[in-house]
């Protein structure tokens, strides 16, 4: 249980999307979105090279402080040995880093629609604490809730990642890949069509 904790808690950490929806719907009430709509770019790819450039650079110091966790509280710490499954986990993490980073963005941009989206931003935030297995372990939950959470992304972006690498649920690993490339395919043409269409409401006052 403290390993998958530590481990969950750096994967934690290292996801740093949040701030993506929190910059756009500032940008887009405060009128200074419009620099990234006269820049030829892609407005979600910058974001999500923002947001993984940023990741990159604390994940040294989040590993740092996960290890010196480990030797303070003296932890017999779990990890799995499992080459193919240690690759498989940083296929996941990426996977829902990217993913995570989309969700925010579609959030970001509902702001072209609604002045204030704190309220969406809440209960995201509250509801991917807990589906993630940020605060406890999926596996404490009745088998038909973590059924269901098997659907959905949010399992695979915090939680099977974490139980991959203390060696357990191995057999889910090639599942997580799956099913969170295909959550990523599905939300390319949902933010496209969602920022085309939300767009034209913007009346931007510079850049």
């Amino acid at each position: 249980m403290l390993s998958y904790y530590t481990i969950s808690s750096f994967l934690s950490q290292i996801e740093m999307s949040e701030r993506v929806s929190s910059e756009i719907s500032s940008r887009i009430r405060g009128g200074t979105f419009s620099k990234y709509m006269v820049i030829p770019l892609n407005v979600q790819g910058h974001f999500l090279a923002q947001t993984i450039g940023t990741s990159a650079f604390y994940i040294m110091f989040n590993l740092i402080a996960a290890v010196i966790w480990v030797f303070i509280f003296h932890i017999q710490f779990a990890f799995t040995t499992n080459v193919v499954i240690i690759l498989s986990v940083i296929c996941m993490i990426l996977l829902g880093l990217v993913f995570m980073v989309q969700l925010n963005f579609f959030l970001g941009i509902l702001t072209f629609k609604f002045q204030d989206i704190s309220l969406f931003l809440m209960i995201k935030n509250n509801l991917v604490a807990f589906i993630t297995g940020t605060l406890i372990p999926l596996s404490l939950l009745p088998d038909i809730l973590v059924a269901i959470m098997r659907i959905l992304p949010f399992y695979y972006v915090t939680y099977l990642p974490s139980m991959l690498l203390i060696g357990q649920n191995s057999s889910e690993a090639g599942i997580g890949i799956i099913t969170l490339s295909i959550w990523v395919l599905l939300f390319i043409p949902i933010n496209k069509i969602t920022y085309d269409r939300l767009r034209v409401r913007f009346d931007g006052v510079g850049i």
